[in-house]
């Protein structure tokens, strides 16, 4: 199992310290895997919606491998065009699974890894609910 981690995780995580996303990171950081894409997103966010978050979020991303951002490629699911890279990503780095809040426009796509280009794709409430079922 390999987590790619979106960036509205990372913030909600950094956001919420006590919160599932957190727990998650804090559990399961040497499975989990995000992109500089992503880091950067969540910083710039953090930045402008929440800085007092931002010592948490540099503690979180440091315990998850960062990988190179896919800025190009051909995307096998229907995404727009900001949230490519995260998906081409998630592929280039072998996820098994993608870790997203973003369900505007993940949503269609969400467990589903057939239509999905092999990767399970869903929110943390999603991930630990299916793990405390198997």
């Amino acid at each position: 199992m390999k987590l790619f981690i979106d960036a509205n995780v990372l913030f909600t995580a950094a956001y919420s310290p006590q919160g599932k996303a957190a727990l998650l990171i804090d559990t399961l950081h040497s499975v989990m895997v995000t992109s500089v894409y992503a880091a950067e997103e969540a910083r710039r966010n953090i930045l402008a919606k929440k800085p007092e978050a931002l010592a948490a979020f540099e503690t979180l991303i440091d315990k998850i491998e960062s990988v190179q951002s896919a800025q190009s490629g051909h995307c096998p699911i229907e995404l727009p065009t900001k949230d490519q890279p995260i998906f081409l990503a998630a592929l280039k780095s072998g996820a098994t699974h993608l870790l997203t809040g973003d369900l505007k426009d993940f949503g269609p796509h969400m467990n589903n890894p057939k239509r999905s280009g092999g990767i399970l794709i869903q929110t943390v409430n999603d991930f630990i609910e299916s793990q405390l079922k198997s």
